[in-house]
């Protein structure tokens, strides 16, 4: 699933792509700004991308379903 963060004061958004579902970001968000203070996401490489919980201006949640590509999609 793709997650697209706004990061207030930067022009331009990051953008993840995870196995984590809905319900699992915005939780850990939710616990960031509550706890830590940091929000931590890994994508499907392993990467890990820490941002400050109080710079996140938005998350752009992607769907959970794959989109069907090539000719025998209908």
């Amino acid at each position: 699933m793709e997650v697209k963060i706004g990061i207030t004061d930067v022009a331009r958004e990051v953008t993840i792509d995870t196995q984590a579902s809905q319900e699992e970001v915005v939780e850990a968000l939710r616990q960031a700004v509550q706890n830590s203070g940091l929000f931590e996401l890994t994508d499907d490489k392993g990467r890990r991308v820490i941002i400050p919980a109080a710079r996140v201006g938005y998350l752009d949640i992607g769907s959970t379903s794959a989109r069907a590509v090539g000719f025998g999609a209908v």
